[in-house]
């Protein structure tokens, strides 16, 4: 993509510092997109469109300054820079730039491309799920099912001689149930997405899964109530890393980091963890829902190592903290849009598997509970303190699962929990989302393995 040539590019950046500041950047950005949504058996929602636009930042120590705007006639922009070149407030300077174009170490392959599926196969596949979702049984009241698809082209130049471009293709499926019975609600909620194609619904057939999510809600309506307490609390590698991105995850991020918002403040070369425990962040993993080439910054992907056998090993940077900190930019640079500044994100967070068989860490609870699929979840990043809903749970009977129980909290202070965790599953389950932070959501996905916590206060009747 080349929407403002390189030329421009350079002569807008010298604009944006000519008076003093200490860095520029130039974030373009061009996405198309299609949303259909069916609810009460009708397509309710088809919306396609595009969406373009650029903004301009410069630095100046510790602050920044941001514009943006969808006019690309030349006038605009440089008015744009003009308009961030004043927040440095110093005389005029001549600036030296050599704008070069660098390569991802990073690849992904998309095997058909949501563009070239006219939109009636679009519609008939949501449509499949919806009628399967509705045949799971009489107590099915409501479904929604959402298709989403964006092409996202960016161009990012920079005042340290970047340029780097990228093509991000994202593909999602949604599947939302209401099932009721005897005046007992349960809801289901299932995503399926990532940095992929329509061949999507070849790998996760949208059908099946609706039925499966529907059949799930129907069967929590006999479900009892769970029991609320102290106990041992199994987590499996289906529920995704829920808890991962919000007990430890946003605790990582350098800017909550560095005002002091985060528990995890201060923390570096200490133990934070199990040393069962290594977290990753890593935007190269094939695919994922949180994966790119570049960030927003025109950083290169890569992966970072967060907790290293229980010890906090570094921090999630975009390129302003990493210059508070002195430390290179971890790739984490990221925004919702050209709308918004950027920002220290995740990307796919995980726990690294470990060593423990799955179903022995069932087998060695007496008396628990086992969470299958987590809800949402709050985090207080400042304390550690954190309630996770779970969807879908089952009582521990002398190491075997028993009857599904609904209702279910998880109460508990994160640093506490990933230091009590005795026992790391050798497998590993992804889980994808939208994670909001300072009013702008970007796609993420997490992960964990079957983890056992010897005691954690589950939220119920008691």
């Amino acid at each position: 993509m080349n929407a403002v040539p390189y030329e421009l590019l350079s002569k807008l950046i010298k604009k944006a510092l000519s008076k003093g500041g200490d860095y520029a950047d130039i974030f373009i950005e061009h996405t198309r997109s299609t949303l259909i949504q069916i609810e009460d058996d009708k397509v309710e929602k088809l919306v396609t469109g595009l969406n373009a636009g650029i903004g301009i930042r410069v630095l100046i120590g510790e602050k920044s300054a941001y514009a943006y705007g969808n006019d690309f006639s030349e006038k605009a922009l440089y008015e744009l820079a003009a308009a961030v070149s004043k927040a440095a407030l110093n005389k005029d300077r001549a600036v030296a730039l050599d704008l070069r174009k660098i390569k991802s170490p990073v690849d992904f392959t998309i095997k058909l491309k949501p563009e070239d599926v006219v939109i009636d196969k679009k519609i008939l596949l949501i449509e499949n799920a919806n009628k399967a979702a509705r045949g799971a049984g009489s107590e099915i009241k409501q479904v929604s099912v959402i298709y989403k698809d964006s092409s996202q082209d960016i161009c990012i130049a920079a005042s340290d001689g970047v340029i780097a471009e990228d093509n991000r293709i994202h593909t999602l499926g949604v599947i939302h149930v209401v099932a009721e019975k005897n005046g007992v609600l349960q809801t289901a909620y299932e995503p399926v997405g990532g940095l992929t194609g329509f061949e999507l619904f070849d790998e996760t057939p949208f059908d099946e899964m609706a039925r499966s999510t529907a059949q799930k809600a129907v069967a929590m309506l006999s479900a009892k109530k769970a029991p609320g307490g102290r106990m041992p609390v199994v987590i499996s590698s289906m529920a995704g890393g829920t808890m991962i991105h919000e007990a430890i995850g946003h605790g990582l991020e350098a800017d909550l980091v560095q005002q002091g918002l985060s528990v995890f403040s201060n923390k570096a070369g200490e133990l934070v963890a199990s040393p069962l425990i290594t977290v990753i962040d890593d935007s190269t993993l094939p695919n994922k829902r949180g994966s790119f080439r570049f960030d927003d910054e025109g950083t290169p992907s890569q992966r970072t190592i967060l907790v290293e056998k229980g010890v906090l090993a570094g921090y999630m940077y975009d390129r302003l903290t990493s210059l508070k900190d002195k430390k290179p930019s971890s790739g984490n640079g990221r925004r919702e849009s050209y709308k918004h500044r950027p920002i220290p994100r995740m990307t796919n967070t995980f726990i690294a598997p470990g060593s423990s068989i799955p179903e022995e860490i069932i087998k060695s609870v007496e008396k628990g509970f086992f969470v299958k699929k987590m809800g949402g979840g709050q985090v207080n990043t400042a304390t550690g303190e954190f309630v996770f809903e779970v969807s879908e749970g089952y009582l521990i009977e002398k190491g075997l699962l028993g009857e599904p129980v609904r209702g279910a909290t998880l109460i508990g202070n994160g640093p506490e929990i990933l230091k009590s965790i005795d026992m790391v599953g050798s497998d590993l389950g992804f889980a994808i989302g939208t994670c909001g932070k300072d009013m702008q959501g970007v796609p993420v996905s997490d992960a964990m393995p079957t983890v056992r916590i010897p005691e954690i206060v589950v939220g119920g009747t008691v």
